[in-house]
């Protein structure tokens, strides 16, 4: 029953950035190994900073815990995630008053 609703924890060290820089303004997390967070995953990082004074960048190494979502989760948030999309595609057609 675990790969249908139970989760699975994994620890992986990771690498976060943060830059609030002029060209720049973003935060990122990569984790180690090559994993990839999928579909219902979810990721959580430990001890992660969360700003960094403007016009400075910050790299830093921390743990993170990948919690990977069961089959039936991950078709969930695919499925939910495309009807999600489709509200994006809602297009109106309505009268111009023209002055």
């Amino acid at each position: 029953m675990i790969g249908f609703f139970g989760r699975r924890r994994v620890e992986v060290p990771c690498t976060v950035e943060i830059e609030q820089t002029p060209e720049s303004l973003h935060a990122h997390v990569t984790l180690d190994g090559g994993l990839q967070p999928g579909p219902g995953d979810e990721v959580t990082v430990h001890d992660a900073p969360t700003s960094v004074p403007y016009g400075e960048r910050l790299v830093v190494r921390r743990t993170a815990t990948l919690v990977r979502a069961g089959w039936a989760e991950r078709l969930w948030t695919r499925l939910a995630g495309h009807f999600e999309l489709t509200e994006l595609y809602e297009v109106s057609f309505s009268e111009r008053t023209r002055l």
